[in-house]
């Protein structure tokens, strides 16, 4: 690397980790403390409580706020650049705009993997727990009489073994309705199961007057059974089934597309999870969009451009997330592709960067 490289990323990554405490501390304030608080107030939750739904709070806004301080790091760092006239000097000595912003974008690269690795392994789980931790321990919510659309996973090591899907779920009679069940043997699907409806012997789930579809040929049914009683492969007990049942941002990525496939061949809409699984490669992509449309504006003509810097970073940041908020609505209702509804911000955005990188690189 060179000396230029380093000293361009040494004035981007002070302001970037300033971004990533300041802006998550604005949204720990100014929402997560709030809800904690009222958590206390109307439920008596406990500190412990209180401190641990705190902390896993945090991984889920973290992944927000690293778009916003790649923006914020690019904007300061070229400003200040800028501002005491290096840029001009670098640039008489024959180095293009696009080469003296490359270190920027490629740590606004390697941020947008790493948050899609975090995002993938970290945020789910986190979120879980701290559903978990808010429903059970502090609200002590009671289970609902009856669920729609249950979906439960059973695992064999790291590979799928079966995958339910029941389209009711009566907590007061122990049964379940409008069952299909995939089962697969090292991620294959050999078998799928349909039932109307499945109930609880004291022991396990039995379905009852239902059909077997072996396709372990892959090319379609190869044959079909009918059966009178057959076992459930589920190992879930009645009063663990709708605890078992997870939002959207408590899923994997692999989790989503599973659940997404089963859910479309039942005809259940499933626009809502496909825009959340979109989003999971779209918002680590803003860190990189960020870098693109940050770098060129933060090369201001005024002296002392930090504050300038800092104003546009915020009308940059309202208008990607006004764009992103818009397009999920329209994903999630249907009225655009959910792709297009989650990657919209970064092609209005990226699109808008390049143009501002191809005028200063003029």
């Amino acid at each position: 690397m060179r000396i230029l490289d380093k000293y361009i990323l040494k004035e981007f990554i002070s302001p970037f980790l300033f971004g990533v405490c300041a802006f998550t501390a604005v949204f720990v304030g100014t929402g997560t403390l709030y809800r904690i608080a009222n958590l206390i107030n109307q439920y008596g939750a406990s500190l412990w409580a209180a401190f641990r739904v705190l902390v896993l709070a945090m991984p889920s806004i973290i992944v927000v706020t690293f778009p916003m301080s790649v923006l914020l790091g690019s904007l300061m760092a070229f400003g200040r650049l800028s501002s005491s006239s290096e840029l001009i000097v670098m640039r008489a000595g024959g180095q293009n705009f696009v080469r003296l912003a490359m270190p920027i974008f490629i740590a606004a690269f390697f941020i947008s993997l790493g948050t899609t690795a975090f995002n993938e392994y970290v945020v789910p789980k986190a979120n879980n727990a701290y559903n978990t931790i808010i429903n059970e321990e502090i609200k002590h919510n009671v289970a609902p009489a009856s669920q729609d659309h249950i979906i439960i996973k059973n695992t064999s090591g790291s590979d799928i073994s079966s995958l339910m899907y029941a389209r009711q779920y009566n907590a007061e009679t122990k049964e379940l309705r409008d069952i299909t069940v995939q089962e697969f043997e090292n991620d294959v699907l050999m078998r799928v199961e349909k039932a109307d409806r499945a109930d609880w012997n004291g022991s396990k789930w039995v379905m009852h007057e239902g059909t077997i579809f072996d396709v372990s040929g892959g090319e379609g049914v190869n044959r079909t059974m009918r059966f009178t009683n057959q076992a459930l492969p589920i190992s879930q007990r009645p009063g663990k089934i709708t605890a078992s049942q997870k939002d959207p941002d408590e899923l994997t990525i692999r989790e989503l597309r599973e659940q997404i496939k089963l859910l479309d061949e039942n005809s259940v809409d499933t626009n809502k999870m496909k825009v959340e699984m979109y989003n999971r490669f779209a918002l680590p992509l803003a860190s990189l969009v960020c870098a693109i449309v940050g770098a060129p504006l933060g090369m201001q003509k005024q002296r002392g451009s930090s504050s300038i810097g800092f104003g546009i970073s915020v009308v940059v940041i309202f208008i990607y997330y006004s764009i992103m908020t818009m397009g999920n609505a329209l994903g999630n209702g249907g009225r655009i592709p959910p792709y297009l509804a989650a990657f919209l911000p970064d092609i209005v955005c990226g699109i808008a960067g390049i143009y501002l990188v191809y005028r200063k690189s003029k």
